[in-house]
């Protein structure tokens, strides 16, 4: 039986629907993250843009909205991450 959950043979999510959900619930999770970051490091760009150049009304626009944005993507889905590990540390540890 294969551990990985997104192998489709041998107890992988062929097999299982809730290891299919699973799987795409962290495949949501992975994009989140990597939204969020992506408008962190937006947010800190236009940050140092406005430190060194000029920190405009539109700069601090961009940088809040940046956050805002990043904050909104992120949070859940580090959750969600979270979460999905657990349930599949839990599945190990009970034998499934």
């Amino acid at each position: 039986m294969s551990t990985d959950p997104t192998d489709p043979g041998g107890g992988g999510p062929a097999d299982d629907p809730v290891r299919v959900r699973r799987a795409q619930l962290q495949r949501v999770a992975t994009m989140g993250q990597r939204v969020g970051y992506l408008f962190f490091a937006v947010a800190m760009v236009a940050f140092f843009y406005g430190f060194f150049v000029d920190f405009g009304a539109g700069v601090v626009r961009v940088i809040v909205g940046a956050m805002v944005i990043g904050s909104i993507s992120l949070a859940p889905a580090i959750v969600l991450g979270y979460a999905v590990k657990a349930a599949e540390r839990d599945d190990v540890e009970q034998g499934f």
